[in-house]
């Protein structure tokens, strides 16, 4: 049974700050324990308090796959958890050198996903429904991400009302907590725990349209 959540150390911060400087076995190996206490036990306990509600996370792998990668580094600097809901869709949790973030989104889509997806953006009902979601989120703080076309995607205008959005080929919303001092307290787990809900509209839509 995973611990109570009681927040991420600032040992953990520390961990990545070094990682990001030396990222080798001998680093790795020579600090794992600082791994296991201050990053992945206090993420598997944050995970199991907020998967009844939203589902169990996956919790990445520390180990980058550098079989095809120029970048040859062997450890990701950055610990994630994420509760897929649908293909490449779902909330996301992450600790780095750089604090607490959260958010949500689709990160990939195939062909006829991001067609679909393109489709209910084009449709002004469902289209209008995302914008204003996106709209109230900004207006709170929420940042807008992913990978986004320099052109219009192929069948649709440069003048249409929602182009910003058809021009996303993944679409992301995330809150950056940095080092804030709730990350360091059991607080963060309520905390992410209304995010997800914030994202919750958001995470039906692209859902309910793809």
């Amino acid at each position: 049974m995973p611990a109570e959540f009681t927040g991420f150390p600032s040992q953990a911060l520390d961990f990545y700050d070094d990682l990001e400087v030396d990222n080798t076995r001998t680093f790795w190996d020579k600090h794992k324990g600082t791994y296991e206490y201050s990053v992945k036990r206090p993420m598997v306990a944050l995970c199991a308090a907020l998967g009844e509600e939203f589902g169990e996370a996956k919790i990445f792998r520390p180990f980058r796959d550098v079989r095809f990668a120029k970048d040859k580094t062997p450890y990701k600097t950055a610990q994630g958890a994420f509760v897929e809901v649908g293909p490449a869709t779902g909330w996301y949790v992450e600790i780095s050198a750089r604090g607490v973030r959260t958010g949500a989104g689709f990160y990939d889509a195939s062909g006829s996903r991001i067609a679909h997806i393109r489709a209910a953006i084009d449709d002004d009902r469902r289209g209008n429904d995302l914008a204003q979601i996106i709209k109230k989120l900004e207006a709170n703080g929420w940042v807008i991400g992913g990978h986004v076309l320099k052109t219009a995607p192929r069948g649709y205008d440069l003048s249409h009302p929602r182009i910003e959005l058809l021009r996303h080929k993944s679409l992301t919303i995330g809150h950056d907590y940095g080092f804030e001092p709730i990350i360091h307290t059991p607080e963060l787990l309520e905390a992410v725990r209304d995010d997800w809900r914030t994202l919750r509209p958001f995470v039906e839509w692209v859902t309910d349209a793809g």
